[in-house]
């Protein structure tokens, strides 16, 4: 059984020697190798001279198997494959090619709205060999491809340089839908045009103005700030001069929201399309480039943009916008002494379409009121400090998700009392009352 294993292993051992050949010591002076597919391929400019590194060897055809030079160290031989054969041992094979320039070959373009279509016509023929088992190597001949597209950078967009590598063959390449003017140009067998010395050959073409031409949009938005003290800020959530976010849509914002929003259209752009939704319902369209819309009530709102010319229409882009509920909390304390901190009796709040807050003193007096939520009472009557103590409050409110025909006659609610829920509350509409301490601290 022992020696049946050992001679398995020895038939494997010899298999293995007699696949893994010995390098194919062969010099190619001045030639470009280039490893296809294992297999190695020289490429020169001109005559082709092969020499041996191991003196005098017997040369012989990949493709026929014969032997076409024997006894010799050095040969000029045809485009094809070879292989060396030195005191019985075979190395490895190898393929030579004389390289020449390509024919006269031309370039041209099909643009269509969402795709390029370029067509290379010409000799753009690979190399090609014949291998010892039989099948045919080929080697694609390398290009680079090279257009300018329309990115944006943040600001406006621009021309931005694409480069990309392919292989050389004659037909079709296809390339994204471009959105202006480009010239589009094949550069070929650059590594091995670089080896030699020799000039860059390329062939181009360009895309036009009067073609057909792409369109693009960058959607952006900015929100309407509020007007009053952001160091003094009380309203919750509350928008600032800023870009809407687009992806992250568990941000809700206090309403009402005012925002601007920009389409960004590329050049080529001559119409603009919006259309707003609150869930699946459409609740505004426009056809303006930029356009205005106030966001009251609460809900997540779905702004979705897209634009054309006489042939292209553009991907829909969209920007998510989530007002919040209403809310109003009021503080029980205020300290008007001036640290900054705290200083004004104020409500925190988010989506308030109506507010009005009614200060009294402890004989019933009203010693201040005011009607924009994002005040408060400094502390003061007529000018003076007022006395620390407890004062009374009266705070009737709306938010914007309160019944539409909900108001106030003076302190009085006036709504439709079909909405009232089950407790006599109605969403959205505040009706509060409680003390509020003025306290000062020592200095």
């Amino acid at each position: 059984m022992i020696k049946r294993f050992s001679n398995i292993v020895l038939l494997a051992l010899f298999a293995l020697a007699a696949y893994a050949l010995p390098p194919m010591n062969v010099e190619c002076t001045g030639a470009k190798q280039i490893v296809n597919d294992k297999d190695t391929l020289f490429i020169f400019k001109g005559e082709i001279h092969l020499k041996s590194t191991i003196g005098e060897v017997d040369w012989y055809s990949t493709e026929t198997g014969m032997a076409v030079q024997t006894g010799a160290e050095e040969i000029y031989p045809d485009d094809g494959g070879y292989y060396i054969v030195k005191d019985g041992v075979e190395h490895n094979a190898f393929y030579v090619f004389s390289y020449k320039d390509a024919g006269e070959m031309s370039l041209t373009v099909e643009p269509n709205c969402d795709a390029t279509l370029l067509t290379l016509n010409g000799d753009t023929k690979p190399f090609t060999y014949k291998r010892r088992n039989g099948q045919t190597g080929t080697y694609a001949r390398a290009c680079t491809l090279s257009y300018n597209v329309l990115s944006w950078n943040g600001e406006a967009w621009a021309d931005s340089a694409v480069v990309t590598d392919a292989k050389l063959r004659k037909g079709s390449y296809t390339l994204p839908a471009l959105c202006g003017a480009t010239p589009i140009r094949i550069c070929y067998d650059g590594d091995i045009r670089e080896a030699f010395g020799l000039d860059s050959a390329c062939v181009e073409t360009e895309l036009v103005e009067d073609s057909v031409i792409a369109v693009d949009i960058h959607l952006t938005s900015l929100a309407t700030a509020r007007e009053n003290d952001p160091a003094g800020n009380n309203e919750l959530n509350r928008p600032t001069e800023q870009d809407i976010i687009t992806a992250n849509t568990s941000e809700d914002y206090s309403g009402p929201l005012e925002v601007a929003f920009y389409s960004n259209p590329t050049p080529a752009a001559m119409y603009t399309s919006w259309t707003i939704y609150k869930s699946s319902e459409v609740i505004a369209t426009r056809k303006d480039m930029e356009i205005r819309y106030a966001f009251s009530e609460p809900g997540s709102y779905r702004v979705v943009c897209k634009v054309n010319n006489e042939l292209c229409v553009s991907d829909s882009m969209e920007m998510i916008v989530n007002i919040s509920e209403s809310y109003l909390r009021v503080p029980n304390v205020f300290t008007p002494d001036g640290n900054g901190k705290n200083d004004e009796f104020r409500v925190a709040y988010r989506s308030l379409r109506e507010f009005h807050c009614w200060v009294y003193n402890r004989w019933g007096k009203l010693v201040y009121n005011w009607t924009d939520p994002a005040k408060g009472w400094d502390g003061t009557i007529n000018g003076r400090q007022a006395a620390e103590g407890a004062y009374f409050y009266v705070i009737r409110a709306l938010g914007t998700d309160a019944p539409k025909d909900a108001s106030y006659i003076g302190l009085k609610p006036v709504y439709n009392k079909k909405k009232r829920n089950a407790d006599e509350s109605v969403i959205g509409v505040y009706q509060m009352s409680g003390d509020i301490n003025l306290l000062r601290n020592k200095k």
